[in-house]
């Protein structure tokens, strides 16, 4: 009797994938070069270094982990996720030294290179949550190529035209990533079968790995939030207001959890989700934050927000919009985003008042402008990401076999066949 698992990945997987990865050993051989300046070495390697491992952390760990929640899916999420985070790291170094000097064509590869390129390649791990199960890994190949080259055109856009520093416009990844994962979500989403929904459903056991990268994603978030401020009294204050906004959006999400339920009850699911909103919101504003208790109030507003949008959105985009998504993608990241980026213009707009800049209006003109593109860039490319997704040509799982790591790994221990 032979398998009734479809052999999608047989065919298409590995030629398209040692192909790419060719081609870029290929780039990397004619265009990348290690940096060979020796301007205080020391120094800029250990504080680059301490980052770029705390954002590795969080990559490979936290997000692997935290996708980690469903019954029958649990390889599935932790390998993809370190497949799609090596590809995109590759790719995001690449594009990055290309849009920063143009002319020469030449990538100097820097520690502070390879952090950055980690970062952008974080907003496909987030995008990923969305679509959790419903794609394999060939599609998700097409998605981290597609997701990581309109990341980086959007930050450039920002920088060049829009007048936003690094770190502004690195912050609202969160926007992008999660508007960009709900388009593909809603290009792919296809009514789920009674064995799918069955599948979907979350257990003990992978909650509790799930709530393990929650735990690396909260301990590092600060060192993710600062990583990009150059100036040492902004990278400090960036570092504390985002541990004070994490701090209340974990208490705030685990009263809340029990609140909203009939029994008193806490959700795991909940707490997977709204610990982290703080980070999020506080991110674009960390460092222009000049009390505590400011943060502290933006982690409470964002906790509730998480909250709110997993207690209500699933229904309204299930039932009203068609958009399935898995891990709760829109109330993790996209609403405490844009929240963050809403407050962030507000302090700006009190600053520059405060200083009577004639520029005023320019300014609050571009701030806006930055958070706007990030959001219908998202929209955008992930529109037409989904619809090249949706392609036959990828051999997508069948909708039955949604959320089934049968479908893609090998099971000694069961019978012949599978």
């Amino acid at each position: 009797m032979g398998s009734k698992y479809p052999r999608s990945m047989r065919g298409c997987l590995p030629l398209w994938t040692l192909i790419l990865e060719a081609a870029l050993i290929v780039i990397f051989f004619f265009f990348a070069n290690y940096d060979s300046s020796s301007k205080d070495p020391k120094k800029i390697g250990v504080t680059h270094g301490a980052i770029l491992q705390d954002v590795m952390v969080m990559a490979a760990l936290g997000l692997g982990f935290l996708t980690s929640s469903l019954w029958r899916y649990g390889w599935s999420s932790v390998a993809f996720n370190l497949f799609m985070l090596a590809l995109g790291v590759q790719w995001a170094v690449l594009l990055d030294g290309f849009l920063d000097h143009p002319p020469s064509w030449k990538v100097v590869i820097k520690l502070s290179r390879i952090q950055q390129a980690t970062m952008t390649a974080t907003s496909v791990l987030i995008s990923v949550g969305a679509i959790l199960g419903k794609a394999n890994l060939a599609q998700l190949v097409l998605m981290v190529l597609m997701e990581v080259t309109a990341f980086s055109a959007t930050r450039m856009i920002s920088r060049q035209f829009l007048v936003a520093d690094n770190h502004l416009s690195m912050m609202y990844i969160h926007v992008f990533a999660a508007y960009f994962g709900l388009t593909v979500a809603w290009c792919l989403s296809r009514p789920l079968p009674k064995e799918a929904e069955e599948k979907e459903q979350r257990t003990t056991s992978p909650s509790l790995f799930a709530m393990l990268g929650t735990l690396f994603l909260w301990m590092f978030w600060p060192s993710f939030n600062s990583a990009l401020l150059t100036i040492p009294h902004e990278r400090k204050k960036g570092v504390f207001n985002t541990y004070y906004a994490l701090a209340v959006s974990a208490v705030t999400a685990i009263s809340l959890s029990a609140l909203t339920h009939p029994q008193g009850k806490m959700s795991m699911t909940h707490i997977h989700n709204a610990v982290l909103a703080g980070g999020v919101a506080v991110g674009a504003s960390c460092h222009l934050i000049p009390s505590p208790w400011l943060a502290m109030v933006l982690g409470l507003v964002a906790g509730l927000i998480s909250i709110g949008g997993a207690k209500c959105l699933p229904v309204c985009f299930n039932r009203v919009l068609g958009i399935h998504d898995t891990c709760g993608v829109h109330y993790t990241f996209g609403l405490p985003g844009l929240l963050g980026g809403i407050v962030y213009i507000g302090l700006r707009m009190h600053k520059i008042s405060w200083s009577k800049d004639p520029m005023f209006g320019f300014q609050v003109l571009f701030d806006t402008g930055v958070l706007s593109l990030s959001m219908a860039m998202g929209l955008a490319s992930g529109l037409i990401t989904g619809l090249i997704l949706n392609l036959k040509i990828w051999k997508a799982p069948h909708v039955a076999k949604y959320f089934d790591d049968q479908a893609f790994w090998e099971f000694p221990h069961l019978a012949v066949g599978f």
